[in-house]
């Protein structure tokens, strides 16, 4: 090869377009038994159960603000999450939203048994984490085999809809300070610590209130002891005494959790 084919040759080589060069390809995190385990509903499943599903399942991160699904959309995806919290909310056609349930790690967010079955609510990460999700259809036909899953499913539905049903009842016959009180406790049952990063602006879009009743209902609550509120963090100080002030509004759905986590304790 004389001098001009070796300039050609390394010419040609330089040319050659970015596609040309090797692609990286980057594998999806492991799932593991452990790690699928800390979403209690996944834990309460048998060991074979949930190592069954393990194909199927993906770690995925959940930053604050994503929306897992829309009401009105066919559900893609079921999303276990494990330190992420989730708000499934009503939005009206005027933008104005209420929260209608919250999803931790105690649950399941996004099940459609049906194919082709659309949203009722949307649903929206409140407090950015981890989860574990799926598809659809493989939970479907998981759960047509019969067994701990469906049972388990519907065991969770039973106790979602509690909170839903004492959110609604809150929502007409509570004080804005019973209200505030159930909000952050709700949070509090599904969060590693008792310091939540919220603003006043996010607390009333859930509860449907003005801004002004939050930042006066938060003032009474701190002048009593119960917590400390700086901007975009609020500390529980007084678990016991916001339970005491939140009432019923709190207590029914909290109940129904604790008997959900008994019966599947039993499992």
């Amino acid at each position: 090869m004389n001098n001009t084919q070796v300039h050609a040759t390394a010419r040609t080589a330089r040319a050659l377009p970015l596609a040309a060069k090797p692609i990286k390809v980057t594998s999806r995190p492991v799932v593991t038994y452990s790690g699928a385990q800390q979403n209690e509903l996944l834990a309460a499943l048998p060991r074979e159960v949930l190592e069954s599903l393990f194909e199927h399942l993906e770690l995925v991160q959940l930053p604050f603000g994503k929306e897992l699904f829309e009401f009105g959309n066919a559900m893609e995806y079921v999303h276990f999450p494990t330190t992420a919290i989730v708000s499934l909310l009503y939005v009206m056609e005027d933008g104005a939203t209420t929260e209608i349930a919250v999803v931790g790690h105690e649950g399941v967010v996004g099940v459609s048994l049906f194919e082709g079955e659309r949203a009722m609510c949307s649903a929206v990460v409140q407090a950015a984490g981890y989860g574990y999700r799926m598809k659809a259809e493989h939970l479907r036909a998981a759960f047509a085999k019969g067994g701990a899953l469906p049972a388990l499913l519907m065991r969770y539905n039973t106790a979602l809809f509690a909170q839903m049903a004492q959110n609604a009842v809150g929502g007409r016959h509570s004080s804005i300070e019973q209200k505030l009180c159930r909000w952050l406790l709700d949070r509090l049952d599904r969060s590693p610590s008792n310091s939540l990063k919220v603003t006043q602006e996010m607390i009333s879009n859930m509860l449907g209130v003005r801004r002004e009743s939050i930042t006066a209902a938060a003032g009474k609550l701190q002048d009593e002891g119960l917590i400390t509120y700086r901007r975009g963090n609020i500390t529980v100080l007084d678990r016991s005494g916001l339970e005491a002030y939140a009432g019923e509004c709190y207590k029914v759905a909290k109940s129904e959790f604790d008997r959900l986590r008994s019966d599947v304790a039993r499992c």
